[in-house]
Order: structure tokens, then sequence, then C-alpha cells
């Protein structure tokens, strides 16, 4: 079973690589059909075949010779992987769909933010509408509380520090920043989108400074502040009472 969750999330990777192409540019992710960005010739079903296209073109282009980024197989396989952990943890259940697609969503945002500085509102809303979904659904059916206030407060108190930001560093915070963190803190809730917050600055402090020692960064060069964000929303969905926990042992 694993592997078939392992091809599907191949699978889904490559309409991830559409996303993180098509959406920067204001294209169509349905129209026209896969196409090579070089040569602009449509690609068979056979030269669409997630990873392993790749690995039997040897990362070439059949009808130009261009090279292909290794990013598309990367992003393919690492959303593979991530489906199949998933699947591990959560078998073949509504939660494993939610944060399989979820996952997919948010690798598109981070990908795209690195790349462009630039983070969607359709994909913020797409993560909206599938975490409504997902609470209406768990609750209706299985029973789950929706606590609703939780969840406007995790976005309130995240939108409201990001918008605080935004003021006082005079466009320091972009405003897709403040978007996603308002959608995150509607999964989170209010507790664990305040550690979210405290977590991305910690996050992006570190990165930031590695990048700069390793000269990979200047301080001029803007470094997108929505992955660290994302890293953070993983770690408090997933860890928050160890993290909470461990950082109150230090004080007793």
């Amino acid at each position: 079973m694993s592997i078939i969750i392992f091809l599907f999330g191949l699978a889904i990777g490559s309409f991830t690589n559409v996303l993180i192409y098509r959406l920067p540019r204001e294209e169509s992710i349905v129209f026209p059909g896969s196409h090579c960005p070089n040569c602009n010739h449509e690609l068979k079903w056979y030269d669409n075949i997630p990873l392993f296209s790749y690995l039997i073109l040897k990362g070439k282009c059949r009808y130009c010779d261009e090279k292909i980024s290794f990013r598309y197989p990367l992003i393919e396989f690492i959303n593979g992987i991530i489906y199949v952990l998933l699947f591990i943890t959560y078998g073949l259940s509504l939660h494993f769909i939610y944060l399989s697609l979820l996952t997919s969503v948010l690798l598109s945002i981070a990908i795209i933010d690195i790349k462009h500085q630039i983070i969607p509102d359709s994909l913020v809303i797409s993560v909206f509408v599938m975490s409504i979904l997902f609470k209406a659904i768990n609750f209706f059916i299985y029973g789950v509380p929706f606590e609703i206030l939780d969840s406007l407060f995790g976005t309130i108190v995240g939108v409201g520090f990001f918008l605080l930001l935004l003021l006082v560093s005079h466009g320091g915070m972009g405003g897709g920043d403040i978007t996603l963190i308002g959608a995150l803190g509607f999964i989170l809730g209010l507790r664990n989108t305040i550690l979210t917050i405290l977590l991305s600055f910690i996050i992006g402090a570190i990165i930031s400074l590695i990048l700069l020692i390793f000269k990979f960064k200047t301080m001029k060069d803007p470094i997108p502040f929505g992955p660290f964000i994302i890293l953070a929303f993983y770690l408090s969905y997933f860890f928050s009472d160890r993290i909470i926990s461990f950082y109150f042992s230090l004080f007793v």
C-alpha cells in the first residue's frame, strides 16, 4: 500500500510543479497541457511520468535536448516521501488526505516564495477552504469538536501580529506572509499560533545567519519569510506539547 501512496504522492507532486511554475506567471494551471518551457513542444504522456520520465530521459527534453531542472523530480520525490510518512502515521484516513493535500499546497507556497518572493492568494485560500472542510467533516461525521472560536482567535492573533510588523517595519513583512499566518492560525488555534510565530522568527534568524555566513545572501538581499512560517507550522502541529514542555522545563 505504501508503494501506491508513494506513486500517488509523485503524481500530486507533478501537479505541484505546475502550480510552482505557472501561478507566478499568472498562467492557467489547466491549459495548455504540459510542454517544454524551452521549445514549447507538447509533452507526450510517456514524457510526463513523475520522476521516472526524468530518469529515463537523463534530465533532458526529448525534443530540444535542453536540460530539465532537477527541481522537478526533487519536488515530486519529496512530496511522495511525505505522503508515505503521513500514511504510516495516520493510515488511510481523512486526516491523512487532508494533511497530504495541505502539504502539497504549502510546498508550492514555500518554493514560489523562495523563487519569486510572492505568496499567491489562490493557494492561501485553498488552505482556508481545505481546513474549513476538514474541520466541518470531522465535526458532523466523526463528532470531533470544531472549536471555531479557537480557530478564529488563531487567525486574528496571527494576522494582527504580522500586520503590526508590516506597519512598524514599513514593508519589511510581506502581505502574503500575513494571509499565510492567518490561514495557518485557523488550523492551529490560538496557543499553537503564538508558538508558530515564535518558532518562525527563531528558524528565520538561524537560517538567515547561515545564509549570510556562507555568503549565499547579503544583507541587502530579500529573504522570504513564508518558508520559515511553514516550517514553524509543522513543528507546532506535530510537536507543540513537547516544545512547550521543554521550554518550561528550562525554568522549573
